[in-house]
């Protein structure tokens, strides 16, 4: 789905609007002006996406206190529909792709046939829920799937209501041994491997560096033979970076103008200074990588000359004496006879006379 040649980074905006449009259209700019590919945003309906008892994670009691429900802080979190297209026609307009995260159905529906949105973000949460898993596949071009809190288990059960969304006609029943079937055939793999990037993520924010695992994205690619991406909650950002090295097409951050506002993520982001630097560097990573296969490059050449040595004699030899060890030697520069050629040497005749340190005839190395 996306190349490994270039870092696809999404700049996760997530909920740091904190409901105001002046907040988010700020967002998409900070995220543009640090050359992010896409700013991402969350559409929900609090009221689909938790009940009334539905209590808040420990990170989000720590930024934004108990006093209210998870369903309370939602409520405040929710874009509306202005708030949507004013953000990707922000975007639109910045050059950056805009996306946005469907936490129901109904929010699916509306970034994808409202919005226009072809590639979706399935947020950890949501990868055990099926339902919505078969809409994505039926409704979206590209997927993109975060696995924090998963197990190989849960990723494979996923993928398996993806291929079966993808390879099977409206209307064909759900089933679980379908969705096996599905993941197994020519069709399904197929349709995997094009449409769909996995994303390896600790689901805790900040995410401790201890429990970053990041071999475990290595993992998954091997496992489903999918590419593969890094959803980073880590203070920092040279996690991200570490990530890429290790093959990740993909990075998402968190970021924020304001690490002081009120909200349950703003701590846990990137300022947008520290996003660029990030995209930066990242692109570096990728750059860096460059080719597998080992040879002198351009910017080499004038160095070998320089730093490798060629056989000189060591002191003035004359027209036919023998070459020893007592007057061959091995000195820079590289321009002359290499000294792999020094046993070949030993006990021929000098062609010709030869000043100390004056090298003899033959190819560079």
């Amino acid at each position: 789905m996306l190349r490994s040649e270039h870092v696809y980074v999404v700049a996760e905006a997530g909920v740091n609007h904190n409901g105001s449009t002046e907040l988010a259209l700020g967002l998409v700019d900070a995220a543009a002006e640090a050359g992010a590919d896409a700013v991402k945003f969350q559409t929900f309906r609090a009221s689909a996406l938790a009940s009334a008892t539905a209590a808040k994670a420990g990170y989000q009691i720590a930024t934004t206190g108990a006093a209210e429900t998870q369903l309370d802080m939602l409520r405040r979190l929710e874009m509306s529909e202005a708030m949507h297209e004013a953000v990707f026609e922000r975007a639109a307009r910045r050059g950056i792709a805009c996306l946005s995260t469907p936490f129901d159905e109904a929010s699916l529906d509306y970034l994808t046939q409202r919005m226009g949105l072809r590639m979706v973000k399935v947020p950890s949460g949501e990868i055990t829920n099926g339902p919505l898993l078969l809409a994505v596949a039926r409704r979206a071009d590209k997927v993109i799937l975060s696995t924090g809190m998963s197990s190989l288990a849960d990723v494979e059960a996923a993928l398996g209501v993806l291929a079966f969304g993808f390879t099977t006609p409206p209307g064909t029943p759900p089933a679980r041994h379908a969705f096996e079937r599905a993941a197994a055939s020519v069709e399904g793999r197929a349709a995997l491997e094009q449409r769909v990037t996995l994303l390896h993520c600790t689901s805790e924010y900040p995410a401790p560096i201890d429990e970053v695992n990041l071999r475990a994205m290595q993992t998954l690619g091997h496992a489903f033979g999918l590419p593969v991406g890094y959803s980073d909650h880590t203070k920092g950002i040279h996690v991200a970076i570490a990530a890429v090295a290790m093959g990740a097409v993909l990075i998402e951050k968190h970021f924020t103008l304001d690490r002081g506002l009120p909200g349950p993520d703003h701590r846990a982001s990137l300022l947008p200074a520290e996003l660029a630097e990030m995209v930066a560097c990242l692109r570096d990573v990728v750059r860096a990588a460059g080719s597998a296969r080992k040879f002198a490059t351009p910017s080499e050449h004038g160095t070998r000359a320089v730093a490798r040595k060629s056989l000189v004699a060591a002191r003035p030899v004359a027209a036919g004496e023998a070459w020893t060890a007592e007057n061959l030697a091995c000195k820079r520069p590289g321009s002359g006879l290499s000294p792999m050629a020094y046993w070949e040497i030993l006990g021929t005749s000098a062609r010709r006379g030869y000043q100390a340190d004056e090298a003899l005839e033959g190819p560079m190395p």
